[in-house]
């Protein structure tokens, strides 16, 4: 059930129309800017960073907070006639009025001043902007919600979020058919061209399979088969067939003991599979024993595909775990693609895109513009799982001039991974360890007609500090049309169940 986080904060607000009086704003009326302050000739420190960044017109309200000592604050958002002040602790404008000032500023800047009290009185900051881009957002974004520890996967649930008013409710929970004795994990949810009603999601372990919602049918899907190397991992739902392309994997994961980068998550073998939902039937589309194929997406026209693979030769007779943990940072990871044809559903060759490993980096998970335009990947040093990388990046590739660069206007000193693309294509959410190394965030940039992205700020939401006191991480961020109606129980409801006859393998997939 969708609900409004009943977030307890302390803190007085008031909105104004000048020259008009507000109705039922009679608590907030006693906040009002200090008659005295003393100047400041440095911005604020606030959390979260909104100075300066770019916002969608439909992005529910920045609220903030002082990120210093501060013993209370005023904040006044403002553009022509219209302005919002908040006071108390945290700066938190109300969402109606919010939606008035940025549907008024839309193409033009929202200024911001900030007065906060001390031991020796008020003080005034600065003021920054707020850009106001007439480009809209997606309304809800989902993502995987987990503790940043290998030991505690079973409290993980996939969530939605509405990027216009907070809410927030469970998609599904591991813990719907999780037992004392056996455990569930979930992962991997993806949609078709953004639509809620369209959906998939695996679960390991305990009622393990993959669960396909169509259309208001729900499905558990065994997807084991002796002729592929595992269960779908990594999906790409293509844009109109019903056809998902998967990544098949044998993962594992590793301790670091010297090296920043904790833990490692790698595959010692990876293949690309192709699933026919209405026929249950799947065939290997790469499976080269000397490759690690991984991470397919398609492109918005359904005629290609783009993927991931290392070129890796076994050379001992150890373990194919062991030896790749030994020769971890050998693996390098490029971009290709093969063409597709939808109506005969035969893939082509595979192409080079991107050579990351003759700059001796890795590149993965390739997510294509809506437009076909660019190519975002995420660029590591080595290795397919770069969430746990601190030097990974986000780089972009103009696929019309071919001009490949680092987006320095995105990144930061650590962390970037998984990204998506709005539907509009003026939008990018992204996974960011910026704030303190420790826990993914979701971050949003706009992206211009010449692929330059703007200065990210953090996922708004209802109290300021949520991202900070919430000690989990956001994984997997996915933009949605609209939130998932199918309830949580539902799909445990399914899981529970056998669930459909095992998949059939196929040498190659049939023409509907």
């Amino acid at each position: 059930m969708t609900m409004r986080r009943n977030l307890h904060h302390i803190s007085l607000c008031r909105a104004i129309l000048v020259g008009m009086a507000i109705v039922g704003l009679a608590a907030c009326s006693r906040v009002s800017v200090p008659d005295n302050f003393s100047q400041s000739s440095e911005r604020p420190r606030i959390y979260p960073d909104y100075i300066d960044v770019t916002i969608p017109v439909n992005i529910s309200p920045l609220s903030f907070q002082m990120d210093d000592d501060a013993q209370e604050m005023v904040a006044r958002y403002s553009f022509g006639q219209h302005d919002i002040v908040c006071g108390g602790e945290k700066a938190q404008p109300p969402v109606e009025e919010w939606k008035q000032l940025t549907a008024e500023a839309q193409g033009k800047d929202i200024q911001v001043e900030v007065f906060a009290r001390y031991d020796g009185g008020w003080k005034r900051f600065q003021p920054f902007h707020i850009t106001v881009s007439p480009d809209s957002i997606d309304p809800y974004v989902s993502y995987r919600v987990i503790s940043p520890s290998y030991v505690t996967y079973e409290e993980l649930s996939i969530n939605q979020h509405s990027l216009e008013n907070y809410d927030e409710s469970i998609i599904y929970s591991n813990m719907l058919c999780s037992t004392e004795e056996s455990g569930q994990c979930i992962n991997c949810h993806n949609y078709q061209q953004f639509r809620p009603d369209r959906m998939q999601f695996h679960a390991r372990q305990n009622h393990g399979g993959t669960i396909i919602a169509y259309d208001g049918d729900v499905r558990k899907i065994n997807m084991k088969n002796d002729s592929i190397l595992s269960a779908g991992v990594y999906p790409a739902w293509h844009p109109w067939l019903k056809l998902i392309v998967y990544s098949t994997n044998h993962t594992n994961q590793v301790f670091h003991t010297r090296d920043l980068n904790k833990i490692e998550v790698f595959d010692s073998g990876s293949d690309i599979i192709a699933y026919d939902i209405d026929r249950n039937e799947v065939t290997n589309v790469q499976n080269d024993p000397d490759e690690f194929e991984v991470f397919p997406f398609w492109a918005p026209d359904g005629k290609t595909l783009y993927y991931c693979s290392a070129h890796f030769e076994f050379k001992d007779t150890t373990s194919h775990e062991v030896e790749v943990i030994r020769r971890a940072k050998e693996v390098k990871y490029n971009l290709y693609r093969m063409s597709f044809d939808p109506d005969t559903w035969q893939f082509g060759p595979r192409e080079l895109v991107f050579r990351a490993d003759s700059l001796d980096k890795s590149a993965t998970l390739p997510r294509i513009s809506p437009d076909g335009r660019f190519l975002m990947f995420t660029l590591g040093s080595y290795g397919c799982f770069h969430i746990w990388h601190r030097d990974a990046d986000l780089w972009m590739i103009d696929l019309k001039s071919g001009v490949v660069r680092a987006m320095d206007e995105i990144n930061s000193s650590n962390t970037e991974s998984y990204h998506s693309w709005s539907s509009n294509g003026r939008w990018v959410i992204f996974s960011s360890r910026r704030d303190d190394g420790g826990y993914t965030r979701p971050f949003i940039a706009h992206i211009d007609k010449d692929g330059k992205g703007s200065k990210p700020f953090e996922m708004p939401e209802e109290d300021p500090a949520r991202h900070r006191e919430y000690l989990k991480c956001y994984n997997i961020p996915e933009f949605m049309a609209g939130p998932v109606t199918i309830s949580p129980q539902t799909f445990a409801d399914v899981l529970k169940s056998d669930g459909e006859a095992p998949v059939k393998y196929v040498h190659r997939l049939r023409n509907q």
